[in-house]
């Protein structure tokens, strides 16, 4: 009998938009039960993850003994969200910080010259260590990689000191580590610090120490200059990768404003456009990439390929068929007040998704009214295309109704 390909899962960033990855893991976890594999080995020996997609695959990691309560203990998770739990959300905290922050902006020639406010970020990401230490148990994950059930662990950060995009990594002790231009690797236990690091988007968190090479950095979100969010899954011998992104691969062009010449863009629409750009873009080409070079690989007669350290890489993507900025315009009011006042004077408006500005919001809205919204997205995106993810796992799919 062959033994199964080693898979991989890589799960990227998009803050509160990693709701929709969770219903993906749902659904996935009811095709299992589904195709009578529950006792299947665990689906996915190698975990890597980016922001708050980092966060998911090291909770996912901390269960890999058993993969149906793992995607439960998730889920129950993001299921009851609520903003407060990730930043300090009350009237004092964001003065303390946005409101700060705005100020520095606005008059910052003056603080500057009496050195007397240095905010650090928009919002206070305290509430997230707390959190972190409920959701994710990562002193399991050694044993867990011991015993066979994971193969590796991998989360990524970018350094503010250096400006190199590293990879940090659990795994076994067969598996090397790697470096390539402005990226690189090294294998450490992964901590709650890591995982702050990772999901500290730019400007909105604060950066986060940690130990690199015999001294410190600070780090933050790993999406920056992420160049190539699928290469850590290779790197730790996946041979087929499962990516689930935060985003529509392709984005349709936003409706023109009426008028010759639009309105001037808000800076919720400019800091919402960076935000995508950080997150989104480098997913998409690093997946056409990996598709080309399927394609020419395919043209290379199998015993010369053989010969190459290069290899046919099975993919399966699974991203949101719908605008998640829309979704989030329908929630903005879910928002705490003072953090939806405080985003209201960067030009965030609720039901306004073709300004703009609901892309920022989508990133924060920690709430459950739009993380189950997405959530659900996910699970029906993904059995949407229930003969692709059974064929993918190679699970023998016999049409047995998916419980709801």
């Amino acid at each position: 009998m062959l033994s199964q390909p080693v898979t991989g899962l890589v799960l990227t960033g998009g803050g509160a938009r990693a709701a929709y990855q969770v219903g993906v893991l749902e659904a996935i976890a009811a095709l299992r039960v589904a195709c009578g594999a529950e006792r299947a080995p665990w689906p996915f020996p190698v975990l890597t993850g980016t922001s708050a997609g980092a966060i998911n695959a090291a909770a996912l990691a901390c269960g890999a003994d058993d993969f149906q309560r793992a995607v439960r203990r998730i889920s129950r998770v993001w299921r009851n969200f609520h903003a407060g739990q990730v930043y300090r959300a009350d009237s004092l905290s964001v003065m303390r910080t946005g409101a700060r922050w705005l100020t520095l902006l606005s008059v910052g020639w003056a603080l500057a010259r009496w050195r007397r406010m240095h905010p650090h970020s928009l919002l206070d990401n305290t509430p997230l260590h707390h959190l972190l230490a409920r959701m994710v148990p990562l002193a399991r994950v050694p044993g867990l990689i011991q015993r066979g059930h994971l193969r590796a662990l991998a989360v990524t950060a970018s350094s503010y000191s250096s400006g190199e995009h590293v990879t940090f990594f659990e795994a076994a002790d067969a598996l090397a580590s790697w470096a390539r231009s402005q990226r690189k690797s090294t294998r450490e236990r992964i901590t709650h610090a890591h995982l702050l690091a990772s999901s500290a988007i730019p400007f909105v968190f604060p950066a986060t120490r940690l130990p690199i090479d015999g001294h410190t950095e600070f780090f933050g979100d790993g999406s920056m200059r992420q160049t190539a969010p699928i290469a850590p899954a290779i790197h730790l011998g996946a041979e087929r990768i499962l990516v689930v992104g935060a985003g529509r691969m392709y984005e349709p062009p936003r409706p023109r404003p009426a008028g010759d010449v639009p309105p001037y863009p808000a800076l919720a629409q400019i800091a919402g456009h960076a935000l995508s750009t950080i997150f989104l873009d480098a997913l998409s080409v690093d997946i056409e990439r990996a598709q080309r070079i399927n394609q020419t690989l395919a043209l290379i007669p199998p015993e010369v390929r053989g010969r190459s350290p290069l290899r046919l890489l099975e993919l399966l993507v699974i991203a949101p068929s719908q605008g998640l900025d829309e979704v989030a315009a329908r929630h903005v009011n879910d928002l705490p007040g003072p953090v939806r006042t405080m985003l209201g004077a960067l030009g965030v408006r609720a039901n306004a998704a073709n300004e703009g500005g609901a892309a920022l919001a989508s990133y924060l809205l920690f709430e459950r009214g739009y993380t189950r919204e997405l959530m659900a997205l996910g699970r029906a995106d993904t059995l949407a295309r229930r003969s692709e993810v059974c064929a993918f796992f190679g699970w023998h799919d016999s049409g047995r109704p998916v419980a709801s």
